[in-house]
């Protein structure tokens, strides 16, 4: 049965967009931060061969995991990976003057204080609340220390790097404190709005720091052959295995959004759907280099028609499944890739442009 959603498009809409201009503006600094280097079609047969043996690996080790120390470890290095990126890629933008970067500090302070009294309410309480409180308090007045620090300053544009930490650091006591050591019996306000923030911030930050190596020859190698094993992998299901551990373990590769308009499933609750950072910096690597080929014009048509295609291949969803699980006796009808609903989108679009 057809189902339409609007919930998912409108954020891939949302976070490739703000990932192609937030890149526009800032190009020079991440080119200069990357030393202008290009991936060329070994490097780009290197990252997918390298892709498939991460995700057999996680696959494979979940499997055979004893006592989940491979969890542990799998979320100390995501947890390490996604801190650098996000202290690495405010680093870049954080020569600010004065006034922003104080504004920037009372921001996070502010954010941090609210987590810390959020953490007294009876729902959030339990044995960890009160070094959860004190942690929050303990980054908020650091933060609005650094604000008073720089009143006293002079009006510079060097990057600072007590700016670029103090994102990584809200992140790490917010994903701490509401998902590791979240107790059963409370509130769970992780999964999945503020897993979904996160989610979404690092598919931005992911296309910034990774669009620059890319060009628009090796884009096309790179679509085709991720595309293809994305199909590979997701049929035969280590795809799906592994996104499953990645959301038992809490981390942010997933965004996942309620069906819009609403309705419930076959037990009972409402309908979430699911999509990978690998398909929004998938998309958002195929915005960037048409804007750099072809412009504005073509850039922006390129998105929407990302966003139109991963909408109807959406609708029929459900149908699409229950044929290929029907035909595919390999197929248990657990996800479709979505590499394929973003890619006939932009084909065209490219196309196009080319011919024109």
């Amino acid at each position: 049965m057809p189902t339409l959603d609007v919930a998912m498009p409108l954020v891939l809409l949302l976070v490739v967009t703000a990932a192609v201009l937030l890149y526009k503006r800032a190009e020079k600094k991440l080119k200069a931060s990357m030393e202008a280097q290009e991936f060329k079609t070994n490097d780009i047969l290197l990252f997918v061969v390298v892709l498939v043996v991460v995700i057999s690996t996680i696959v494979l080790t979940s499997f055979l995991n004893p006592d989940s120390m491979f969890e542990n470890v799998l979320m100390s290095i995501f947890l390490g990976s996604y801190t650098m990126l996000l202290f690495t890629t405010t680093h870049l933008f954080s020569g600010l003057k004065k006034k922003s970067a104080q504004l920037f500090s009372i921001g996070i302070g502010i954010v941090s204080l609210i987590a810390g009294i959020a953490s007294l309410l009876p729902d959030l309480q339990d044995p960890a609340t009160t070094f959860r409180v004190g942690a929050f308090f303990a980054l908020s007045i650091a933060c609005f220390a650094i604000a008073a620090y720089e009143q006293k300053k002079a009006d510079d544009k060097k990057v600072k790097w007590y700016i670029a930490a103090q994102p990584p650091a809200l992140f790490l006591l917010i994903f701490v404190f509401f998902n590791i050591l979240h107790y059963a019996g409370t509130l769970n306000i992780w999964f999945p709005y503020v897993l979904d923030v996160f989610g979404a911030t690092f598919a931005i930050l992911i296309i910034l720091y990774l669009s620059p190596i890319f060009n628009w020859r090796n884009v096309w190698i790179f679509a085709a052959f991720l595309t293809l094993i994305d199909i590979i992998l997701v049929f035969s299901g280590p795809m799906v295995a592994a996104a499953n551990t990645f959301t038992d373990l809490g981390l942010p590769v997933i965004i996942y959004l309620p069906n819009v308009p609403t309705y419930l499933n076959a037990a009972g609750d409402i309908a979430f759907r699911g999509l990978g950072l690998g398909d929004f910096f998938f998309a958002g690597i195929l915005a960037v280099q048409t804007f750099n080929k072809f412009g504005k014009k073509y850039g922006y048509a390129s998105i929407v028609a990302m966003v139109l295609s991963f909408t109807i291949w959406e609708i029929f969803l459900t149908d699409i499944l229950t044929f290929l699980s029907g035909v595919l006796p390999f197929f248990d009808g657990g996800g479709f890739p979505a590499t394929v609903f973003v890619i006939t989108g932009w084909i065209p679009v490219a196309i196009i442009g080319v011919l024109m």
